[in-house]
């Protein structure tokens, strides 16, 4: 397919700042600033494979030097980032032909922006679900429009008008369902309900956001590089993305759309209390949440204290 949209081999290839300096393009990730996008010149031996092979860390280790590399910034680095944020939206990794030399007009660019700084959260459906050991309890279900992903809000008891206790929990497959000890997002959840329970009432968002954002694919590439010896944070940016890729205005919306603008939030990470601030929920109270560490995560949870500022 690239062959024929691009017989003379004269599309260049856009990375991330965080892909170019994995790939030791130190200058053109500073000239394109944390995170921006870089764009790789168009040369006879840069074809599909040699792009599939400098966007997919998986393959640094086993192949051969490619180069010379000839990076330079991209002229319109808003539409080249919007084009970089659909390809993550999508599970993709963070790199794209640019094909026609030109991208989307401002109000696409706009468009893409807006999905992802100031989503809606649009009430979907709602109903009662019976829990073991909780109160009475309902699903809501939201929908971002601008994505089609649902992201559900577990309501749970009554809290009587006072700021609710409030976990924000980002969907974790391997954690959650399977039970993976790579994490402590399974027993997080699992602890989030027994104490929200126990204090009468509070709210679970549970978020489309798996593996920090990144989508499930992604994640799972992020374990292979930690099994060589990276932490989360060097494995996230070696695929070519930010430390966290979360956002948290879909669960401010959420939040708005019950009636709630005045949380205790249950969580240790600075982020999810700035996010929701940010956002116009106030945090009145944090409230601290600990999981005990085992064989398998322990230097995950380090890593999170050391490098993304979690609290004690």
């Amino acid at each position: 397919m690239l062959v024929l949209l691009d017989p003379d081999r004269r599309a260049p290839v856009i990375i991330s700042g965080y892909r170019a300096e994995a790939l030791g393009l130190g200058n053109a990730h500073d000239a394109a600033g944390v995170g921006g996008p870089v764009e790789l010149r168009p040369c006879d031996w840069l074809d599909r494979d040699v792009a599939r092979a400098l966007a997919d860390p998986a393959r640094d280790l086993e192949r051969g030097p490619i180069g010379p590399l000839q990076p330079t910034v991209v002229e319109h680095p808003a539409e080249a980032q919007a084009a970089l944020s659909l390809a993550r939206m999508a599970g993709l990794l963070p790199a794209l032909w640019r094909i026609d030399g030109e991208f989307a007009d401002s109000v696409t660019v706009e468009a893409v922006t807006s999905a992802i700084t100031r989503p809606v959260a649009q009430l979907v459906a709602r109903a009662k679900i019976p829990i073991a050991d909780l109160s009475s309890s309902q699903l809501v279900s939201f929908r971002d429009p601008a994505t089609g992903e649902d992201h559900v809000a577990l309501v749970i008891g009554a809290f009587g008008g006072e700021p609710p206790l409030v976990r924000l929990h980002s969907e974790c497959l391997t954690g959650d369902v399977f039970g993976s000890l790579k994490c402590d997002c399974g027993p997080q959840l699992t602890e989030a309900l027994r104490i929200i329970g126990a204090a009468g009432g509070g709210v679970l968002l549970y978020l489309r956001q798996e593996g920090r954002g990144i989508g499930l694919a992604n994640k799972l590439r992020a374990y292979a590089l930690q099994d060589r010896g990276l932490d989360t944070v060097d494995a996230n940016r070696r695929l070519g993305f930010a430390d966290d890729e979360r956002g948290y205005a879909m669960a401010a919306a959420m939040l708005r759309a019950l009636g709630i603008d005045r949380v205790r939030l249950l969580t240790n990470n600075p982020a999810k209390v700035e996010g929701l601030s940010a956002e116009g929920v106030a945090v009145v109270e944090r409230v601290a949440h600990h999981m005990p560490t085992n064989p398998h995560n322990v230097e995950y949870l380090a890593t999170k204290k050391r490098r993304s500022g979690h609290l004690d």
